[in-house]
């Protein structure tokens, strides 16, 4: 019970908006996890205990930085264990997310957990990204699943027209979150060489300037818009 608070606590410290709903389910994830990590290996056995800290809080990093739109549709390209896609649907629930990933066994665990949540506004997809046809998307979100120039690469003939939930001229320099557009991703360590070789200029921005933490250290999301 202790425990559960704490891994709370983490996450409203930074976030304040949730309903009890939301809530319930962020405290769910601990037990879920620890369920199919038992039978199969989701996240790495050392980060059960960081759950909190180093896939949810850093999944929920897209969400302190961006706005969802209502209706807007979003691809979490190559989810492996859900991330950073069930802590988004829960935190925009009337945003739609489609979690894809080559790797059957676990899309099998996404669909699980989010079933088990009454997560609705998830949909999933075992398949490579390449074979996702007739479908497109607002936003692509990616964690730390291969270099930038390939993620922009399999991004952009899936992505949406720049539309009304990215006006033109919206961007980063706004009071408020800029409205979430293209390819979001998560990356760490030295990136300027695979910046470089990506042929992109991405906005980027540290999460050491939204998270305390040493895990957030060298932590980063890439955003490169849709056009």
């Amino acid at each position: 019970m202790e425990k559960a608070k704490e891994n709370l606590e983490l996450i409203t410290r930074y976030f304040s908006d949730f309903t009890p709903l939301q809530l319930q389910r962020l405290e769910a994830l601990d037990g879920l996890y620890r369920h199919w990590n038992s039978m199969i290996n989701v996240i790495s056995r050392k980060d059960e205990g960081s759950l909190y800290e180093k896939h949810v809080l850093h999944s929920l990093s897209i969400a302190a930085v961006f706005d969802f739109r209502e209706g807007m549709e979003v691809l979490d390209l190559g989810t492996g264990g859900g991330f950073p896609g069930i802590p988004l649907a829960i935190y925009f629930p009337e945003v739609k997310f489609h979690l894809a990933d080559s790797i059957g066994k676990k899309i099998k665990v996404v669909r699980s957990i989010a079933e088990t949540l009454e997560l609705t506004n998830i949909s999933t997809q075992h398949t490579r990204v390449e074979e996702i046809r007739n479908r497109k998307f607002n936003v692509v979100v990616s964690r730390a699943v291969a270099p930038l120039g390939l993620l922009w690469k399999w991004s952009k003939p899936l992505l949406a027209p720049r539309s009304v939930f990215m006006p033109p001229g919206a961007g980063l320099l706004e009071e408020e979150r800029p409205i979430a557009n293209g390819l979001i991703c998560l990356k760490g360590g030295d990136l300027s060489q695979e910046i470089a070789e990506s042929g992109c200029r991405p906005r980027m921005m540290e999460l050491s300037a939204l998270f305390s933490g040493d895990f957030f250290k060298e932590k980063y999301i890439l955003n490169i818009a849709a056009k």
